[in-house]
């Protein structure tokens, strides 16, 4: 006869409650995002869901500029399929399901074929900051891409006339940040972006 030791440890435990929190959440994700998707009069709306609170922006013209401007610049490097824009992407914590302005997912991700891309995919997240919602972008958000170990985060902010620049996710933060004011350089060699952006374009609020 074998005996199994089924005794659970501490760590073990935790594992599978976070586990099974994941679940939770990823299904009120679903529900919530499936009721906005049947409702027509939301179209032209970005939704987030920060933390479990529903935010409806709709885009502006100079939110849109600079968002095209970084995935124009990042289409020089990137192939097409790697870089996603306003598409859901669930994060570590309650109930956050976010449709970032760019992000880029990783070659082995596309590589693979996958249909829905999850946080452990994502490797450079833009965030370009609308009116009403600038706190999100500077807080969960920034809270849950670090706890999901993205290697860059990005805030264009056109209300300062800066960006933002995130990197060295460590316990639940980052640990470097660097501010570039809108005309200069936005210097990411040596990070997995490996560009030098130009802000010269980035229009102001």
């Amino acid at each position: 006869m074998t005996v199994v030791d089924d005794r659970i440890t501490d760590d073990e435990t935790d594992d599978r409650i976070e586990m099974a929190e994941n679940r939770n959440n990823e299904r009120t994700l679903d529900a919530l995002f499936e009721s906005f998707e049947k409702t027509p009069a939301l179209e032209g709306y970005r939704i987030d869901i920060v933390e479990g609170d529903v935010f409806m922006t709709p885009q502006r013209s100079i939110h849109w500029d600079i968002i095209a401007d970084i995935f124009e610049q990042m289409r020089k490097k990137f192939p097409r399929k790697r870089l996603l824009s306003d598409v859901r992407i669930d994060y570590p914590g309650h109930l956050n399901g976010f449709c970032s302005d760019v992000i880029l997912v990783s070659e082995a991700s596309v590589e693979h074929g996958a249909r829905r891309f999850v946080h452990n995919d994502v490797e450079f997240v833009a965030e370009v900051v609308s009116k009403g919602t600038g706190a999100n972008d500077y807080g969960p958000k920034r809270i849950a891409c670090a706890r999901a170990e993205i290697p860059v985060y990005v805030i264009a902010d056109p209300y300062q006339g800066k960006c933002h620049v995130y990197t060295q996710p460590k316990m639940g933060d980052y640990v470097s940040e660097l501010k570039v004011p809108f005309g200069n350089d936005l210097d990411l060699t040596g990070t997995v972006v490996d560009l030098i952006f130009s802000t010269d374009e980035f229009p102001r609020e």
